[in-house]
């Protein structure tokens, strides 16, 4: 009945939410109102979503994405999918709080070097990787070393050691690509990272054949140091903070797609695109777009059309999630010649979209979206 209805004011006084998050969450179709007065525009809430506006508001508080909320609040019953949204956001939590740590960590040293100057001679770390691990970790994130003088910290690659991971991680602003290597470091796990120049890493990936053996890697101060079958180079590392690649890589993505990447190699090269200057240095790019409906069904669409042509049948659905990306930077992104599935992980238009190979979830590429001009 009318009068069990509850006030907006009411709702936020006995659920912890402000009357202007009410409205927001109304305007993102996540707790829409019970009646709307036509005349004044007043919201009113029935008794039974003060239960929702409780939990809507503790969801908030631990600072679940909108996405999630809607997809938590939205979930049916018993099929355990608001369960599985709260576990992925406590293990993004959880790999926040390590992140943090470590970042910690590494400040403490630093401010004991600042504070105490004379006894801050810089660590040796000495460790080994598996040559042919190694070998696909740098074809896998080499393509995205950037190349802007003006960014000079890009214009390597991170070597990050992490315990018992290397992890190679390379940018250029538009994309970035990571790649893990496992690793036997005498004397227990370590944390230490270097950016190995462009040079200096191709040069290393040259030594690695297939034949190769394990390759022994030491980071001593500002120098990188190289031994493999006999052979050994050294040069200096970058002398940069390398950006927090960590924060950049935890997406939260709305769809997940798997696809041969033949198929979608295929159909990227024979997809219709924009031309725009959405490239390095303000360069034209060839835009590409991918559309998602809420099927899962992947198309690639015209930037400037609605029309469907390439992977998938028929047309989307109207409202269907589309990004639109650099088709080359998508195609470097792909392994080469990889004849196996890959997923695409898309988070929105303006979201980075991530691709992945199953059965390895340290190595993958995340490609920025481009922003299509207003029509």
């Amino acid at each position: 009945m009318e009068s069990d209805l509850r006030s907006i004011g009411e709702l936020a006084r006995d659920s912890g939410l402000s009357v202007s998050a009410l409205r927001f969450y109304d305007g993102a179709d996540v707790l829409a109102p019970a009646r709307v007065d036509p005349r004044t525009g007043y919201r009113w809430y029935a008794p039974e979503q003060l239960a929702e506006a409780r939990l809507l508001a503790r969801l908030r508080r631990v600072g679940l994405p909108l996405a999630g909320i809607r997809a938590v609040l939205g979930a049916d019953p018993g099929s355990g999918a608001a369960h599985r949204v709260l576990d992925a956001h406590l293990r993004r939590l959880e790999d926040g709080l390590a992140d943090a740590r470590r970042e910690l960590s590494l400040i403490r040293r630093l401010i004991d070097q600042r504070e105490n100057p004379m006894n801050t001679a810089p660590a040796e770390h000495r460790f080994t990787v598996p040559a042919p691990a190694l070998a696909e970790a740098l074809d896998a994130v080499r393509f995205a070393v950037g190349s802007d003088p003006e960014l000079p910290v890009l214009s390597g690659v991170l070597f990050d050691l992490d315990g018992g991971l290397l992890r190679l991680v390379a940018t250029d602003r538009y994309r970035m690509a990571l790649a893990e290597v496992p690793v036997d470091a005498p004397g227990g796990a370590a944390s230490a990272a270097a950016i190995v120049p462009a040079a200096l890493a191709g040069a290393l990936r040259a030594l690695l054949g297939p034949a190769a053996g394990p390759v022994e890697l030491v980071f001593d101060g500002g120098v990188v140091r190289i031994a493999v079958d006999g052979h050994r180079i050294e040069g200096a590392a970058l002398d940069h903070d390398y950006p927090d690649y960590r924060a950049l890589v935890r997406l939260d993505p709305v769809h997940r797609v798997g696809l041969p990447a033949a198929d979608l190699r295929e159909a990227l090269a024979s997809a219709p695109t924009r031309s725009l200057p959405s490239g390095p240095d303000g360069a034209d790019c060839e835009v590409a777009v991918l559309a998602v409906d809420d099927a899962g069904r992947l198309t690639l669409v015209a930037p400037d059309a609605d029309a469907d042509i390439g992977a998938g049948a028929g047309a989307p659905a109207p409202g269907a999630l589309r990004v639109a990306v650099n088709r080359d930077f998508l195609l470097e992104a792909l392994p080469a010649g990889a004849p196996g599935q890959l997923v695409l992980e898309l988070g929105g238009p303006v979201a980075p979209l991530a691709i992945r190979t199953p059965g390895r979830p340290g190595t993958f590429s995340v490609l920025m979206p481009v922003r299509l001009p207003a029509a």
